[in-house]
């Protein structure tokens, strides 16, 4: 007798996809060509990358896309470089120059005042958005409130730059490139850090190069060209994976994943925050948190209708 064919995952072909954005291309624009890649429509991005910025973009696929809301990637990092010397309206090299310092300006501002500025913007500190951004202002993003011509200026709001690091000072006569690596808390602007360390050396500055090494647990290490992906068009982390990534892990029995699997829900054993429920043949089902006297799903992975 033939032994029965071994079940089929059905969610084999969902998971995230972590991205090396290339310069020049839109958040959406990267879903767009996934959508080409994978050969559907359930493609999503757990948060926007300027157009000029590199680096890690995380995107899911089929059920994945299911998966982003609680995508725990909070944290990001970055390398940069910011020029001192003039301002734009973008607080990046693609906008229009409003303010650019003469050579004796740009002279007179000592290594030791760049890093004083530097340190002055590390830690819990008050940032205004740049009026570009994707924050909303009565729903509508301050992008394309200034697209309409309209001025847009948004409150501060409280971030955390835990690492602001100078790892090099060049100089010409009419500007300063200060490259830096930043690690920082989810809605951190580093156009903005450029545009504030400027301001406050009185010289304006803005980024001309921006790239992000890590957001949360996904790592530049572990993401793919477009290019990678277009020859070998598969997730870079299953689900599975992922769910453990992000969250700690609560095993369960066979039948605990069973009932989770219907939205049923578990006796809590003390875990705080949301946890990744294993089952014994190593695959996540849900993540569950704890609620008075249940284990309630937030997402189920697996639904037991698949």
């Amino acid at each position: 007798m033939n032994a029965s064919p071994e079940k089929v995952d059905p969610l084999a072909d969902s998971g995230l996809v972590v991205v090396d954005k290339p310069a020049g291309m839109t958040s959406h624009d990267v879903v767009g060509k996934l959508r080409r890649i994978f050969g559907t429509r359930r493609v999503g991005h757990s948060g926007t990358l300027d157009p000029m910025a590199t680096g890690v973009l995380v995107l899911g696929v089929n059920r994945g896309t299911r998966f982003l809301p609680h995508v725990h990637a909070d944290a990001k990092s970055y390398d940069a470089t910011i020029r001192l010397g003039s301002a734009t309206l973008t607080d990046d090299a693609e906008g229009e120059v409003l303010s650019t310092a003469d050579p004796e300006q740009i002279g007179a501002v000592t290594d030791e005042a760049i890093m004083s500025g530097v340190a002055a913007l590390t830690g819990d500190i008050m940032q205004r958005p740049a009026s570009v951004s994707a924050v909303k202002i009565d729903g509508v993003r301050a992008h394309e409130r200034m697209r309409r011509g309209e001025d847009v200026v948004l409150p501060e709001r409280p971030v955390t730059v835990s690492l602001f690091d100078v790892h090099a000072i060049r100089r010409e006569a009419e500007f300063i490139d200060v490259d830096v690596s930043v690690d920082c808390s989810a809605g951190t602007f580093i156009r903005s850090l450029a545009r504030d360390l400027g301001a406050g050396l009185d010289v304006g500055g803005h980024v001309t190069a921006l790239r992000r090494t890590a957001a949360g647990p996904f790592r530049i290490e572990g993401a793919k060209t477009l290019a990678e992906l277009e020859a070998d068009p598969a997730p870079t982390m299953s689900l599975d994976d992922a769910c453990l990534a992000c969250f700690p892990v609560r095993d369960v029995t066979e039948d605990e994943g069973v009932a989770l699997s219907q939205g049923k829900w578990l006796e809590p054993i003390g875990m705080d925050g949301v946890q990744a429920a294993r089952t014994p043949d190593g695959r996540v089902v849900a993540l569950i948190t704890e609620s008075g006297k249940r284990a309630k799903t937030v997402f189920v992975a697996r639904p037991s209708t698949m």
